[in-house]
């Protein structure tokens, strides 16, 4: 009789965990279903742009074939020039006569109508 019950709790048990297992696995799907096109709003989100860009159209056939993040960093240095020039440059550029971040993409003395380019961050 003891070998009954040992057999017939261990039967119990190993149901119980087959249903709780069956739950815990239902309840992550629905999670996902819900939550899915939520979270992939957010990661869609982190991947758009949330600064203004120059149409690509502006820039001249030799950046328009460069690779698209020297692409997006000449687009994003014409929309965004006035700031630029506050940003001091880095690279070790001054002895060109850059004077500011905005020189690494343009001449100082060009207008934003016109922008003259300077190929230097073409890499």
């Amino acid at each position: 009789m003891a070998t009954d019950t040992a057999v017939h709790t261990f039967t119990d048990t190993a149901k119980l965990l087959k249903r709780r297992s069956f739950l815990a696995k239902s309840a992550l799907v629905v999670a996902t279903l819900v939550a899915g096109p939520l979270f992939g709003r957010f990661m869609f989100a982190a991947t758009t742009h949330r600064y203004k860009l120059a149409p690509e159209s502006i820039l001249p056939s030799d950046i328009r074939k460069a690779p698209a993040e020297v692409r997006e960093a000449y687009r994003f240095a014409i929309a965004n020039r006035e700031v630029l020039r506050y940003i001091p440059c880095y690279c070790g550029c001054g002895e060109q006569g850059h004077t500011s971040n905005a020189s690494c993409y343009f001449q100082d003395n060009s207008t934003p109508e016109k922008p003259i380019f300077d190929r230097m961050s073409l890499g």
